[in-house]
């Protein structure tokens, strides 16, 4: 039987056991030229509005349905500029690993990230790596911080408007039933996956085509119910949604039945939200069809001037509810 190799205290030493992990794992899968520099600091050229965002990824398990956390740390850093309109240029990534970690598990997610910067066409340019004592963290935490230039600086949260419209991409509430059903416990027959995914292609695509946006956010912790809730307070307005016009797939439905949660609560990784003029929704919903890959892409709801800071939700039977911002830990360590 072959030992399987791990990562070992030495790696995060400084000497020739960590040169040889940076070069034969982390600059083959995510090799530039700006990192092939190896400098202390990569040497950036950029110009105009530029965003900058950071984010760091301690999901728990590191492996599941649909992705992993290479894969999450990547898509969640792009989606962050992705969301202001920027275009994803530069990414730094810095590893905090267990002693102990499988190499060959580390290997596929450093190969699981380079594949999913091949999406925006991002680049990794600077990083670091940290190695700690066995049983100081959870197997692997991953940090990662972007860089782009804002192509269009007028979407704000504070830039809502009566009579808006309400946008979901797809699906709701899929990366938070997946992380559930993936930990410990939980065994349940399912095809059910992660959204996690990169969205700048379609957002890129929503740009090109002249789309006016207003606002636009990934549902991630907290699901639509924080976003809509963070967008009504932050523009002064009402938000009313359809509870029928919201996609959810019959198995986030009987996960949320079985535990008594909301799907709108729940999180995802690859789901966003706009709000855009009424009279360009449709346009808005054909573009993101038609080259996003968004076949559930659909109008949830509109902005009003009843109830400003408030989101009503309206039920099938006709009646109507405040859509909360959740409360407490729904699930700990989604992302």
């Amino acid at each position: 039987m072959a030992i399987k190799k791990t990562v070992q205290l030495s790696h995060g030493g400084g000497g020739k056991e960590m040169n040889q992990l940076i070069t034969e794992m982390f600059f083959n899968a995510f090799n530039n030229p700006i990192l092939a520099s190896q400098e202390d600091a990569a040497k950036l050229n950029m110009c105009g509005h530029i965003a900058f965002t950071t984010d760091s990824f301690t999901v728990s398990p590191l492996f599941f349905a649909g992705g992993d956390i290479g894969k999450l740390a990547v898509a969640g850093t792009v989606n962050d500029l992705a969301m202001m309109a920027a275009q994803p240029e530069y990414l730094s990534c810095s590893f905090i690993i267990e002693e102990g970690f499988a190499l060959d598990d580390l290997n596929t997610i450093v190969n699981s990230m380079a594949e999913e910067l091949h999406k925006s066409g991002a680049r990794i340019v600077c990083g670091d790596t940290k190695v700690v004592p066995k049983g100081c963290a959870d197997g692997l935490f991953i940090n990662t911080s972007g860089v782009g230039r804002i192509l269009n600086p007028n979407i704000s949260a504070k830039h809502l408007q009566t009579d808006d419209a309400i946008i979901v991409s797809r699906d709701v509430g899929r990366h938070g039933a997946a992380i559930l059903m993936a930990r410990d416990g939980l065994t349940l027959e399912s095809s059910l996956c992660s959204d996690c995914d990169t969205l700048w292609p379609i957002v890129e695509q929503l740009l090109a085509a002249n789309i006016k946006i207003h606002a636009m956010r990934d549902a991630t912790r907290g699901g639509i119910s924080a976003v809509l809730n963070e967008w009504a307070v932050a523009s002064n307005v009402g938000i009313s949604v359809d509870e029928t016009a919201i996609p959810v797939c019959d198995e986030v439905k009987g996960l949320c039945e079985l535990f008594g949660f909301e799907p709108y609560d729940l999180a995802n990784e690859g789901t966003f939200l706009l709000s855009v003029p009424k009279e360009l929704a449709h346009g808005a919903i054909e573009v993101m069809q038609r080259y996003g890959h968004c076949e559930q892409a659909a109008i949830i709801g509109h902005v009003t001037r009843k109830q400003p800071g408030k989101v009503i939700l309206n039920t099938p039977w006709g009646s109507s509810r405040y859509l909360d911002l959740p409360q407490g830990e729904l699930l700990p360590r989604i992302c």
